[in-house]
């Protein structure tokens, strides 16, 4: 799970694979031509409400012009993703109707830390060093797999709309 090449700069998110939360495969590369926006989602946690709600009308206006919310529930903060990855993703897709996929459970920081969240992290560190600092991080990714933005978790997604239509504007 992950990819060979060790530059960031080199690397494009699409030569990763992920399981999604049932467990299987995922070759990223499905999202080759898409705008993405990755980002460590939780459940039960003071920014939740907000974020949620605004990834989905995010995902609601532009989900028909190549792009796309890929969410990772993450259990590293204050243990505020604690069901399993099936869990996450039926609360999410029930209480904030979210269409977008969502992943399996992930580790973004320390020894454990998930391939995709290494890429993430060494492609736009963010301003106190590449730590995650909390949920709902957000990394901005161009057609091409590149990532062309990060945004913290007090960033709420529609504050970035702006940059999301110039990449989907953008020619590959």
């Amino acid at each position: 799970m992950g990819i060979s090449q060790s530059s960031p700069s080199d690397a494009s998110i699409h030569q990763f694979t992920v399981k999604d939360c049932s467990g299987k495969d995922v070759e990223l590369g499905i999202y080759r031509g898409k705008v993405l926006l990755v980002v460590n989602v939780a459940s039960k946690c003071g920014f939740t409400d907000k974020n949620y709600t605004q990834l989905t009308t995010l995902y609601n206006k532009y989900k028909d012009n190549d792009f796309e919310i890929l969410a990772f529930p993450c259990n590293q903060f204050l243990r505020q993703e604690p069901g399993s990855s099936d869990e996450a993703k039926e609360f999410a897709c029930t209480r904030y109707k979210a269409e977008y996929p969502i992943f399996q459970k992930v580790k973004v920081n320390g020894p454990n830390t998930a391939p995709i969240y290494k890429f993430l992290k060494a492609s736009k560190p963010g301003f106190l060093g590449s730590r995650i600092k909390w949920n709902f991080t957000k990394f901005l990714v161009n057609k091409e797999g590149k990532v062309i933005g990060r945004y913290g978790t007090s960033t709420p997604p529609l504050s970035i709309e702006r940059d999301i239509q110039k990449a989907l504007a953008a020619d590959i």
